[in-house]
């Protein structure tokens, strides 16, 4: 039997212990190999962003998290004040983020990312446990890859692996 079955089961046993050996930084970025993929996952609901966070670390993802979306392009290097993270030194590969949040919009934030001439490559999916149709299309429609139902389940989780790799 091969290390990787074809639906990546071994990653959810080598992933349980990946919490012990990390450290977190102010964005709660977990230190891991720098060969691993890295997404941002932005929400402002704590257990949802956990949700995520084990998903997405499941599939040998890097993983920060940060719980608004102001937060977020503080990360991204494009936030307003001095604890704005010098974008040189970062690589996402991916955003994730929550459609309804306080302050900035996940949709508002989207329309940031896209017109930033650095970070517009970057694959966002926006995620949302309201089904509303109209929503969707916006978001479509204004660069997001892909519209993501809540609970966010591991099947959904692989499906963003072709964005990754696609810049």
């Amino acid at each position: 039997m091969g290390l990787r079955g074809a639906s990546g089961d071994l990653q959810y046993i080598t992933a349980e212990h990946s919490d012990m050996s990390s450290s977190c930084d102010d964005f709660g970025q977990v230190g891991t190999s720098t060969s691993q993929p890295h997404v941002l996952a932005v929400d402002d609901s704590i257990i949802d962003r956990k949700v995520i966070e084990r998903l997405l670390k499941n599939s040998s993802y890097k993983v920060t998290t940060v719980d608004s979306g102001t937060r977020a392009l503080e990360f991204l290097g494009l936030g307003n004040d001095h604890n704005t993270v010098n974008n040189n030194e970062l690589e996402v590969n991916m955003i994730i983020t929550d459609y309804c949040m306080p302050g900035m919009t996940g949709y508002e934030l989207l329309k940031r990312i896209k017109e930033s001439s650095k970070l517009k490559e970057i694959p966002v999916v926006i995620m949302s446990s309201e089904n509303v149709p109209s929503r969707m299309s916006r978001c479509l429609d204004e660069g997001a890859e892909e519209f993501i139902l809540k609970p966010v389940k591991m099947s959904d989780v692989r499906r963003l692996k072709s964005y990754v790799y696609k810049g």
